[in-house]
């Protein structure tokens, strides 16, 4: 009882200083994420008992990490998704497959292969680096979207894609992480085996996200009543993942689907206005502190990360990801993609790496070879692309759509 008293004291420290943090960064106007690393990397660089001691909980606890995945992954995404109405994705759905699929996959090659044969990583250190680079975090350019009054095609471009390269990132990782080497030994072989597998994960997560969506949103008929509309909408997020994992198909692809049929066809024929409200307002509460702690993390972690005689690498690594994620954005959307060039340049420099990097990153198992490696570069980039790409993002858009 002793030790769980001493976890949730240490929880609420940070989440009290997450929370305090977010409302001034609201006050001030400013993107709360940026603000949430800048405090972390403050108090990571600082000697406080108490904050050190919770910080190490936090970031080095196998208890901790065990659950980060599971815990926070169907509650980040299932909020995304549920406020997402599909008849917008589908109006975007050329420039979001484009750039989720034929971007990311291309992003997740140049990034692996710039990372082993320039940097000279490992090889599934390598992919496993490039798997988590592949993933974006949308979630300051869209509060910065908000603020400018942008065109709301670009906003539901960004966050679609976002949500649909987590998946297809999330599987590219698992595949990294546990079975690259044996593909590559088996050769041309490995390479169909790998697709197969990739398909499976990917097609396996969708159909158990659209047969839980449907059911769920069939259960809402005969109710006018929201708290217990929202425990469904809990029950469905996190069954959704953990029947996917069950049953080795992608959990983050399940609660994806699982949400956007729930947020667009159940509220339409189960869901009064009012429970819209209701839910919507629970999971941005529990959403906001799940990403508080995240993105506080971020920050913290500095004092875990050595960073002597490793310049050189970040340096190329951050490198690497920025024109990968260029080359990317432009092939997969020169042809069809409906795109002007000025939203493909917002699409590319918005395309931020958050809190599912970082998540991934943390949850490696210690015995994987190279976790120091592909922590140390994985919060390297996503402190440059918070603070840099993050802070640089909003000029940019004033003077692209000015």
């Amino acid at each position: 009882m002793h030790f769980f008293n001493e976890i949730f004291i240490q929880i609420l420290i940070l989440l009290a200083i997450s929370i305090a943090v977010i409302a001034i960064a609201k006050l001030a106007k400013q993107p709360y994420s940026i603000a949430l690393v800048l405090v972390g990397l403050f108090l990571g660089l600082t000697d406080i008992p108490i904050i050190e001691e919770a910080e190490q909980f936090i970031t080095q606890s196998n208890v901790f990490q065990a659950i980060i995945i599971s815990l926070f992954l169907p509650i980040l995404l299932g909020d995304a998704t549920l406020k997402l109405e599909f008849s917008l994705l589908n109006n975007q759905r050329k420039p979001i497959l484009a750039l989720a699929f034929a971007g990311t996959l291309l992003s997740f090659l140049l990034i692996g292969l710039g990372s082993y044969y320039i940097i000279g990583l490992p090889l599934v250190v390598a992919f496993t680096f490039a798997a988590l680079m592949s993933a974006t975090d949308p979630i300051s350019v869209l509060s910065i979207f908000k603020t400018l009054g942008v065109p709301k095609n670009l906003a539901i471009t960004i966050e679609g894609e976002s949500l649909v390269n987590d998946g297809i990132a999330v599987v590219l990782f698992q595949i990294s992480t546990i079975y690259l080497i044996s593909y590559i030994e088996m050769g041309i072989t490995g390479i169909g085996a790998g697709i197969l597998l990739f398909l499976k994960f990917s097609i396996g997560g969708l159909l158990v996200g659209l047969l839980l969506g449907f059911l769920f949103s069939q259960f809402l008929r005969p109710f006018d009543d929201y708290p217990l509309e929202v425990a469904f909408s809990i029950l469905l997020f996190f069954g959704c993942y953990f029947i996917a994992e069950h049953f080795h198909v992608s959990g983050v692809i399940a609660v994806v689907v699982g949400g956007l049929v729930f947020g667009s066809y159940g509220s339409k024929i189960g869901m009064s206005e009012q429970t819209k409200t209701n839910i919507n307002t629970f999971w941005d509460s529990i959403t906001q502190i799940a990403n508080s702690l995240i993105f506080l993390m971020i920050g913290l972690e500095i004092r875990n990360i050595d960073f002597s005689q490793k310049w050189g690498m970040i340096f190329l690594a951050i490198i690497i990801v920025i024109v990968g994620r260029a080359i990317a954005v432009y092939t997969s959307t020169a042809f069809g993609s409906g795109l002007s060039s000025k939203e493909k340049h917002i699409i590319n420099w918005g395309g931020l790496k958050g809190s599912l990097s970082i998540a991934l990153a943390l949850s490696l198992s210690p015995d994987f070879e190279g976790k120091e490696t592909v922590l140390l570069l994985t919060f390297s980039v996503v402190l440059f692309s918070l603070l840099i790409q993050g802070l640089s993002i909003k000029p940019l858009i004033v003077k692209l759509l000015e």
